[in-house]
């Protein structure tokens, strides 16, 4: 079975719950080192957004992957609209790269919360990313990250 296989068994997908998102990108390759790279990704969750397919509460796109929080909306299934943002995100960065290469890897990590889980502790694991790698001392000098919580 393949890795993104792996990643279905147990997958419900359910309007209105709140989901924790991970995706990796194609051989974990640093592709949101590129600020313009990384900017489609972040464009793309906001148009999602704009579509209410989702609704963001916060993410953090590291130069390797991308932790994104946010409420399913009743428009689509989980896997359509990751789908969706991975789909349009790669096809811009494509040309945005002159590339032609496998931006995503496939599948995705989800987990959905339930009602006893503190979002907010969520969020702070997701903002805190780029401090534990070591990428800044200080997560307001890292640029591609955002969050409902804060003005």
């Amino acid at each position: 079975m393949e890795h993104g296989s792996n990643l279905r068994l147990g997958r419900y997908s359910n309007e209105n719950n709140i989901y924790f998102v991970t995706t990796n990108t194609h051989e974990r390759e640093p592709l949101f080192n590129d600020f313009g790279s990384a900017r489609i990704v972040i464009n793309n969750l906001k148009l999602s957004d704009d579509q209410k397919i989702t609704s963001t509460i916060g993410y953090t796109l590291m130069p390797d992957h991308l932790h994104w929080l946010f409420i399913l909306n009743d428009v689509t299934d989980l896997s359509r609209a990751i789908g969706y943002v991975k789909g349009r995100s790669a096809e811009q960065i494509n040309t945005h790269l002159k590339r032609n290469i496998k931006v995503w890897q496939p599948g995705f990590y989800d987990h959905c919360l339930r009602q006893d889980e503190e979002v907010k502790e969520v969020m702070r694991y997701i903002v805190a990313n780029p401090l534990r790698a070591n990428l800044v001392d200080n997560i307001g000098n890292y640029s591609h990250w955002d969050c409902i919580y804060l003005p």
